[in-house]
């Protein structure tokens, strides 16, 4: 385990490097300007296919038709991310039209780009021929995936001092555990914010273990890693949404709340769907175990 010491150390010798953790802005190279929102979504895409990539190679599946598709799965998974965003903030970008394109800013959410590249996956793997366990597949993968970008990509929300929850105290924060600079960077004008990002990123390193352990279960079923990850991620985001102060809404209704009812009521009806209908990820393990079993027995 790294002493306190060390991680203070770690921390000062990133500042030397990067320079101020709240600055948005990561590197300024005179002819362009590197955010730190960029980075951290470029770390989250890196991750994910990373781990889809060995997950593919576990299950022996194509990965060249894999990351083509993902290809064209990301670029709509952004387009809907920002669309889904601009809608609900209307009034601003008609009137900042030079501000719909530059996500590096911050305003990409995350229920338009699970959206657009759902779709995309569906679409494609059905121009492609697959079947319904293919596609289910192919999404589960990609649910686990989403979930590592979505840990790592919740830090940018922090470094464009974004996405915070209602006002709290040092005190609180301290008593947490809260990393320091974590209350340095949510201390805004002299007012101490509930850092949401924070809980939402841990909330689902929990849902990633959860799923990272599942699938190497030999009850899952096909699609049932996709369903999981719907209700986990549906009930974390009902949560962290009740604090957050930059909601988009719909009349009086926080939207991300009611999209994510809706995405639970969907995975739960896949989940029983999968469950009663679809097969096991590896039909001849499943049958040696129960043969083991009942042999024991």
């Amino acid at each position: 385990m790294f002493k306190k010491p060390t991680i203070e150390k770690l921390l000062v010798f990133l500042y030397n490097i990067f320079g101020d953790f709240m600055n948005p802005i990561a590197l300024d190279l005179g002819f362009i300007e590197i955010y730190w929102y960029s980075i951290t979504i470029l770390l989250g895409v890196i991750s994910g296919a990373s781990l889809a990539y060995l997950e593919l190679k576990r299950l022996k599946m194509d990965k060249e038709y894999f990351f083509n598709m993902i290809f064209y799965a990301l670029i709509f998974a952004f387009i809907g991310a920002r669309i889904y965003y601009v809608i609900f903030n209307l009034d601003y970008y008609l009137n900042n039209l030079a501000e719909i394109p530059a996500i590096w800013h911050g305003g990409l959410a995350i229920h338009g780009g699970i959206l657009g590249g759902a779709i995309t996956i569906v679409i494609y793997s059905l121009k492609h021929q697959k079947n319904k366990n293919e596609i289910l597949k192919y999404l589960d993968i990609s649910a686990v995936s989403i979930l590592i970008g979505q840990i790592i990509g919740r830090w940018g929300n922090f470094f464009n001092s974004e996405a915070h929850g209602g006002v709290t105290t040092r005190v609180f924060l301290e008593k947490l555990h809260i990393p320091e600079f974590i209350i340095q960077g949510m201390t805004i004008n002299g007012i101490v914010y509930h850092p949401t990002f924070l809980y939402e990123s841990c909330l689902n390193l929990i849902g990633l273990i959860v799923l990272l352990v599942l699938r190497r279960n030999k009850k899952i079923k096909i699609g049932m890693l996709l369903s999981i990850y719907l209700m986990w991620y549906s009930i974390v985001r009902f949560f962290i949404e009740s604090m957050r102060t930059d909601s988009l809404m719909f009349y009086s209704l926080k939207m991300a709340q009611v999209i994510s009812i809706i995405l639970f009521i969907v995975g739960l009806v896949l989940f029983v769907y999968s469950y009663k209908k679809n097969k096991y990820y590896n039909k001849e393990s499943w049958d040696n175990y129960v043969f083991y079993y009942k042999n024991k027995k």
